[in-house]
Parts: C-alpha cells; structure tokens; sequence
C-alpha cells in the first residue's frame, strides 16, 4: 500500500483467521456489516489444517467436533457441509499404556470415569486395590471441596484416589490440553464435573443418570475431506476483498475509528476491532494503549506441542491397531502422549493395506520434544511406537506438524482471570476479545464464542448509530 493511499474502511477489523475470527467476520456480514480479516501467516483456518498427502488424509490439528455441542454442526449445517459430516468407525474402543501393555477403557466411561461398578471392574490399568478405592465414590463418596475452584488433579485424586490420577486422568483429562492436571481448572474445563461434586454424594451415580442413551454414532463427528473444509467454507462465504493474509499487526490505535496498521503498511479504519488471536498477541498489541488489559492478557498461558502423522503397510504392524487410539501415562518408557489410529477413526482416510496413526507430542512436561528436527522428531516417535504396538520397519509415510504456543491453559483461576480481562476490555470502547484463550478451547466452545461475539459487536454498531 502506498504511503500517501487511503486507510481501508471498514465497519470491523477483525485481526487473526483462525476459526473464531473467520466465524465471527462471516456472522457480521450476515448482519449487513462489512468486516476485514487480517491474518499473519500464510494461511487462514489457524491450527485446523487437512492435507491430502500420498492418498492419506492427514489433519495437522483437531480432527473431530464434540456431538453434543451443538455449535460446530451447527454452522456446518449452515455452510452446506451436511452431506460431509461423518462419525467416527466402530469400534469405538480407546486405550491406555500402562506397564507397557495396552488395556481397554470398558464401555460406560465418561471422561475415563466408570459410570457402573461393571465398568470399575474393567479398568484393568489399575489393579484391584486402586480399582476398589475408585469404586469408594458409590458408597462413600467423598465431600465436595468447598472451594470456588481447584485443580482436575486435585479433585480426583480427592474423589477417586492418586492412582487414577496418575493412569488416566493425567493422560486423559490432562492430555486434551496437553496440560498439568494439578493446574488445569475443573470449574473451567469440566463444568459438570464441578457441579457434580458441589451437589455432593456419588460423582460416578450423578453422571450415569445423566448420561442418557448412547449416540450410536459415538461423541465426535468429523467431515469426511478433513476438518480443513471448515474455514474453506467459511472462506467461501466472505468477500474475498474481506480475507487478507501475510499481513501481522504492527499497532492498533483506539478512537473513531480505530486505526490498525498492518506491518506492511496497509492500514485500516475501523468503527470496531476484534482481537481473535492468542492471549499473548492481544497483550501485545493493547500494551501501547491499555496496561491493565495487557497484563491480564499476558497472565494466560499456552503451551506447544507437535503431530507426528506415520503410515506402515499393514502387514508389518502386529496390533491390529482397531479403534480409536491410546492415551500415556507419565512413566511410561516413552515421550509420546497419545496416539489416533487414524486408519480405524475414521473411514476412507488412508489406502486400505495401510495402517495410519496421528502421535501427540510435548505440552506441560515435555517442551524440549520440540527442540530436535523434524527428522530426528519422527524417527523418535517411530522408535517408541514400534514396540508397542508390534512394528516391523521403517514408516512409508511421514507428516509433521508443529503448533508452537497452541495450546491454551485454563489453570485454577481461569474464570475470574477472564473476567478482569473482560472488565478491562469494557474501558476501550468498541474492542473485544474472542478465540480459544478465553471461554472455550474445542471447535463447538471457540464457534459459539465468537458469534456471541458477533452479536455484541453487531448491537454495539447499532446502539452508535441510533439518534439520541
């Protein structure tokens, strides 16, 4: 942009295109708005990216959306992507590493918490004795915290005892966030869980008579040309003059309108802004105007982690590596934390003589996993999956992703962290704040915050507008 043209017009800057941003961007439109995305990298659709590798379907980030959410299939639904949501295959089964053997989760199990004394039972991760303390919370369930907010870890090991903290919620709660669960906030993450125990008695009682009747489609659902087909939808339903990428924000400027300078040189004029990034670029980029906000943005963190996707002919895999994967305890004689059995997941992903599987790598205890190079970093990941699940050579097939600062941590403390962040966003009339750092991290939570988003910057434009 030349030095002496015009800034951009628009009703709302919106910087980051990600899912939040193009969600939110999309919604605005609808509302007769106009909008315009400012995305640093190459590319749009932040950490969901598919790409069709050697005929294999490989997701760099999330690969599924929460069923009973409705939000993600919600907007699917809306962007004419019906026909390409699918469930995962079955079997369903998910497994844990435990004394280097695999053991199956047992059917009735939320969250790897057992809904029945049959389901205790079969959580041969653990033995007899720590089984038994498990099943204490049926008869003498321990008393609710008290406390407005603790750790997952805290509560269940208070609940369900230290063991099963160590073996599954660890490696399960934990590992969805590639986080600490003796710094991971359960009101924050798990909701339900929180109330449960603030209502007392049974936890596992309370959520078996919620738990109603089992989708015979399973808790996820996914699109059968990878998660990708999302923001390429999304993008789809903007004007293309609304999407710009390659363009970081220098600085932003408050007023009528905000000015927002890209470090290009293009700059914007906007009645509103949208800052749908991670916490640390919105800290970043309010410091210069609004300390306070900083601050309280720069408390959140996130962590890095990385996705190793591996391809073997069939034959040359003993395990026979059917449903959905396995998760891995602290402890266990190798790095990795989870393990997707792509070619199971998911029908169509891979050629049909190959087994395909997604590694999860780094987070809370093992950031210097990213530190080694990409070739050093799959012949790692290869090393430690050959012996557990049987493997006979080399991979034929190799992807790697990293996902540096991804992962948002909601630690003890989470909700009121957001809430002063929310009081100081009110003081800069006309900014707001959405994306995966704030009130939800899966696909369902960041989609139904940034349209609630929409709508409040939408009634924002329309109360400046209304004559006194």
């Amino acid at each position: 942009m030349a030095a002496d043209a015009a800034p951009i017009a628009v009703d709302v800057a919106v910087v980051g295109g990600g899912l939040a941003g193009l969600t939110l961007a999309r919604d605005v439109h609808r509302r007769g708005r106009t909008a315009l995305v400012l995305e640093a990298g190459t590319r749009l659709g932040g950490v969901i990216r598919s790409e069709h590798v050697e005929g294999v379907l490989v997701e760099g980030g999330p690969d599924a959306m929460l069923a009973q959410k409705p939000a993600a299939l919600a907007l699917c639904r809306e962007l004419g992507l019906t026909d390409e949501i699918v469930p995962t295959e079955s079997p369903r089964t998910a497994f844990v590493l435990a004394g280097g053997r695999l053991h199956a989760f047992p059917p009735d199990t939320r969250l790897g918490l057992p809904l029945t004394r049959a389901a205790v039972d079969g959580l041969t991760m653990l033995s007899a004795g720590e089984r038994a303390r498990v099943a204490r919370d049926f008869d003498e369930p321990a008393p609710p915290s008290g406390a407005d907010d603790e750790s997952v870890g805290a509560f269940t090991t208070r609940r369900f005892g230290e063991a099963f903290t160590r073996k599954i919620a660890q490696p399960l709660l934990g590992g969805i966030h590639a986080g600490d669960v003796d710094r991971l906030s359960l009101r924050a993450l798990f909701p339900p869980l929180a109330d449960a125990d603030a209502a007392g008695g049974s936890i596992l009682a309370a959520l078996a008579a919620r738990a109603g009747t089992p989708d015979g489609d399973g808790a996820f659902r996914g699109l059968r040309g990878g998660m990708g087909q999302l923001p390429s939808a999304l993008t789809r339903a903007l004007p293309a003059a609304a999407l710009l990428t390659r363009e970081p924000v220098a600085w932003i400027t408050p007023g009528r309108p905000f000015r927002v300078m890209a470090a290009s040189g293009v700059e914007v004029g906007a009645r509103a802004v949208v800052l749908a990034v991670p916490a640390a670029v919105a800290a970043r980029l309010v410091a210069p105007f609004d300390a306070g906000l900083a601050a309280a943005c720069g408390e959140l963190r996130a962590l890095s982690s990385a996705t190793v996707t591996l391809g073997y002919p069939r034959e040359r895999v003993a395990h026979p590596c059917s449903g959905m994967g396995f998760i891995v305890p602290r402890g266990e004689a190798t790095r990795l934390l989870a393990v997707s059995w792509v070619s199971s997941k998911w029908a169509g992903r891979a050629p049909r003589d190959w087994v395909v599987m997604r590694a999860f790598a780094g987070g809370a205890f093992d950031a210097d996993v990213l530190d080694a190079g990409d070739d050093a970093l799959v012949a790692q990941t290869h090393a430690e999956l050959a012996p557990i699940l049987g493997i006979d050579g080399l991979p034929v097939f190799a992807r790697l992703h990293r996902w540096h600062e991804a992962s948002p941590q909601y630690e003890v403390g989470h909700l009121a962290r957001v809430a002063r962040i929310a009081q100081h966003q009110a003081s800069t009339s006309g900014l707001f704040l959405t994306g995966s750092a704030y009130r939800g991290v899966g696909m369902p939570d960041v989609i139904a915050d940034a349209r609630a988003t929409a709508d409040r910057v939408c009634g924002w434009l329309d109360r400046g507008e209304r004559p006194n």
